[in-house]
């Protein structure tokens, strides 16, 4: 690890070098431009299987260069996350918005066209040789086809989507994001930190750090909850005016045509999850017990046993996944290393930086950038691992077209959740029985976090929008007591729904991502059964590279069942919440066998 130069702030030069972004704009417009005019008015590549060959290939270099997402928008779009509140960024994000938009209309046409080809003739063109390498998209369009208006209609959906929705959202991420408050740090010493901080406090051993971090929290959603009512509503009803429009008979519906799955599987999962609470309700209980408390505060839910409480640098936590990476595939290790050197991740927190962390490609011909927001705590390991795990998988499936590049939400999470779950294990080697219990409750944690509370989400949003379309409206006090429900519903009798906890919903974006939340609980169950394949024979992580190079050239139902892996079937759901169970019985004979319970 001597010889790796990591960089901690976002390198843009492959975005902003060579042309201004001014001639690149009369470079995006061109090439636009060119595709409208040789194609818009054919209809011959809608008949013969040749033709829509050459117009995919043209399409597929749009789309590869260009698209819809420019190298103007990715860079300003990445600013703004790494600065919410500055006006001058977000008209310029918002201004190359509006070119997007404006190309993303112009092109709209063609798949419009191609999803509309009659069904009697669908099968000629799914069965063309030439079209091999198109045939999952045209699977995907034609599914679509259902429910796709007309191309002026289309225009004028994708128009309003900014002012309808993403500035509503845009606007209560950034007052939060902006929010700085006075509150015991680290060390129990007064100190200002931002709104994202606040949730690593909020796990501190000292009660009075964690109490007045929450205590912080709970203040800036309250200050913010009128807004958040007009938000949420605002964004409620868009999308029921879209689903109405579009003839989706359920709100969750779109999610599931989006990520290229049944909605009878995620059913099954969901229902796989909801039979199995009682595992969520008896680990809290073990966890309040082992930590002497008579019950956890909903900001304590996520509090660490033991020693895990030990600071990790940035630098540590790096080589630490670095040395995993390396012993599960030397690509995968290349791949981490080239990504930290070339300044492909930002690491650090900062005011007006945006809280959490994510993984971000586009185009193919684009870098990826993963933002941190680094504190020191054994989370933040697993989080870089998780991230990068995203990463690698964009990295991998470079190997596809334009057109098969990108992954459904349904499977989004199986990368990063595979490399999360080997650095807990990682970690686990070697340790003395106290510091296997601590790992063993932090590995619950996650988990617990990742499958059964983010299904308790996806019912709370099911049922949120399913009284929204009931009433018309709902007060911020209705959505905190549906939102308490779902919350108690797995937490169970030994964590609080404390005062102020009715508004933790509001910081939640992935509410506003509608629908995303399933795709954690299925990515981590999904990616158990691809680390049962490594552990059985370390020869099968080709497998797993297989699936992570797949991208969307597949459904992901067959691209598991290229693996040998079945994910309609609901045992195959439960066969992974076992192994949480497992987990939780093995936790529990520890910790009665060193006298915690």
């Amino acid at each position: 690890m001597e010889e790796l130069r990591i960089k901690t702030e976002w390198d843009f030069s492959p975005l902003t070098s060579g042309e201004s972004f001014e001639e690149k704009r009369v470079d995006w417009k061109a090439a636009t431009s060119e595709f409208v005019a040789k194609w818009k008015l054919r209809k011959d590549y809608l008949e013969n299987p040749e033709v829509l060959k050459e117009a995919l290939d043209d399409y597929e270099i749009w789309r590869r260069d260009y698209g819809a997402e420019a190298d103007e928008v990715y860079y300003y779009w990445l600013k703004t996350q790494l600065d919410e509140n500055d006006p001058e960024l977000k008209a310029k994000f918002l201004k190359a918005e509006d070119e997007s938009k404006n190309a993303e209309n112009e092109v709209s046409f063609f798949e419009l066209n191609i999803a509309k080809i009659p069904a009697e003739k669908q099968k000629e063109f799914l069965d063309f040789p030439d079209l091999k390498d198109y045939r999952h998209f045209l699977e995907m369009l034609f599914e679509s086809s259902k429910h796709l208006l007309s191309e002026s209609e289309e225009k004028i959906m994708n128009m309003k989507s900014t002012s309808s929705y993403s500035s509503w959202v845009k606007m209560l991420s950034g007052f939060l994001s902006r929010e700085e408050v006075p509150v015991l740090d680290e060390n129990g010493k007064e100190a200002k930190k931002n709104f994202e901080s606040l949730f690593a406090l909020v796990r501190n051993k000292n009660p009075k750090v964690r109490d007045k971090a929450a205590e912080a929290i709970n203040s800036i959603l309250e200050k913010y909850s009128d807004v958040a009512e007009a938000e949420i509503n605002a964004v409620l009803q868009d999308k029921k005016v879209n689903d109405e429009l579009r003839g989706y008979e359920r709100p969750d519906k779109a999610r599931h045509v989006a990520d290229d799955i049944d909605s009878e599987i995620v059913d099954s999962l969901v229902e796989a999850v909801s039979d199995k609470l009682e595992v969520s309700k008896r680990f809290y209980e073990l966890k309040a017990k082992i930590l002497g408390l008579k019950k956890l505060k909903y900001h304590e839910r996520n509090l660490a046993y033991g020693s895990l409480n030990k600071e990790y640098s940035y630098e540590d936590s790096i080589e630490l996944v670095y040395k995993v990476l390396s012993n599960l595939d030397n690509q995968f290790a290349e791949i981490f290393k080239r990504l930290l050197e070339n300044g492909q991740a930002d690491a650090f927190p900062r005011t007006g930086k945006r809280g959490g962390a994510f993984c971000s490609y586009v185009l193919k011909s684009q870098p990826t950038y993963v933002m941190l927001n680094h504190a020191n705590n054994i989370r933040d390991v697993t989080t870089i691992a998780h991230e990068f795990g995203h990463a690698i998988n964009d990295e991998l499936m470079r190997k596809q077209n334009a057109l098969n590049f990108g992954t459904p939400l349904s499977t989004a999470e199986v990368a990063s959740t595979f490399m999360e779950d080997f650095i807990l294990q990682e970690l686990t080697k070697n340790a003395d029985d106290e510091m296997k219990l601590a790992l063993m409750i932090e590995k619950l944690d996650n988990d617990v976090a990742s499958i059964i509370r983010q299904i308790s989400c996806y019912k709370f949003e099911q049922e949120l929008h399913k009284t929204f379309r009931e009433k018309g409206y709902l007060s911020k006090e209705e959505i905190g007591k549906l939102f308490q429900k779902h919350m108690s519903s797995y937490m169970g009798d030994f964590v609080e729904q404390s005062p102020g906890s009715e508004n933790w919903w509001i910081y939640w974006s992935h509410i506003r991502t509608f629908f995303y939340n399933y795709s954690y609980a299925s990515g981590l169950i999904i990616s158990k059964a691809l680390q049962a394949l490594v552990k059985e024979d370390k020869k099968n992580i080709e497998k797993v590279k297989q699936f992570l190079s797949a991208g969307l050239s597949k459904s992901p139902k067959d691209i598991f069942a290229d693996c040998g892996i079945d994910i309609t079937k609901k045992e195959f759901w439960v066969s992974g919440l076992n192994e949480v169970e497992n987990l939780l019985d093995e936790t529990e004979a520890l910790a009665k066998s060193l006298g915690k319970i």
